[in-house]
């Protein structure tokens, strides 16, 4: 059976899609799948993650990085969703046409959105390009204050948007900074126990989304 595609995707820069990428993936791989990452993002921090990973934990031939240009995005995810379970699409902060191969194969458009009514307003553009392609979408709050009344105001805002919203929100957390630069994530780190928790329940409820 062909693999699942999941395409990360934000306009506005700094919500938190590399990471979101990344701690997917590992969580992803720790339940016995196979992932793939293509980072279609110039900046290529998946990348640098990446070869971070490999001198710290060595290889993983189930575990595989490439890059693609966006436009390209499409013909990569098809062709590594033969050989891998899962393959994840990390895309640059930005919304037009290029983004548009990469949310067309998605299987899931998982939307990271800070806790704030700009990061909310950046969100109509890809929930609406997402719309057009089709492509179901699952907004994740993230670096999320717990209980905060701009937390819900932002959750009501993305629902009212037409999006499905997790119900597993992720905290902001030095954790996430910290294992990134280390090339690992959360879910590797022992005393890293509120964000291993909230990773495993994102992780359960975007494996429902195709079950």
């Amino acid at each position: 059976m062909a693999g699942r595609i999941i395409t990360v995707a934000q306009q506005k820069g700094g919500s938190g899609k590399t990471t979101l990428a990344a701690n997917l993936a590992v969580a992803l791989r720790q339940r016995g799948l196979s992932v793939a990452l293509i980072d279609t993002d110039p900046q290529g921090s998946l990348g640098r993650w990446f070869m971070e990973r490999l001198e710290r934990v060595g290889e993983d031939d189930d575990l595989e990085f490439s890059t693609s240009s966006a436009w390209g995005a499409s013909y990569e995810s098809e062709k590594l969703k033969k050989r891998f379970d899962i393959v994840i699409i990390d895309t640059p902060p930005k919304i037009d046409s290029d983004l548009r191969p990469a949310l067309r194969v998605a299987d899931l458009v998982v939307v990271p959105v800070a806790s704030s009514q700009v990061d909310l307003w950046a969100t109509e553009g890809v929930l609406d390009l997402a719309r057009r392609e089709k492509a179901p979408v699952l907004v994740v709050l993230n670096r999320a204050r717990a209980n905060t009344r701009l937390g819900a105001e932002v959750a009501e805002g993305a629902a009212a948007l037409g999006a499905s919203v997790a119900e597993t929100q992720i905290g902001n957390r030095v954790a996430y900074a910290e294992t990134l630069g280390q090339g690992l994530t959360v879910s590797e780190r022992s005393d890293a126990r509120p964000a291993r928790a909230e990773l495993d329940t994102l992780t359960e409820e975007v494996m429902r989304c195709w079950s």
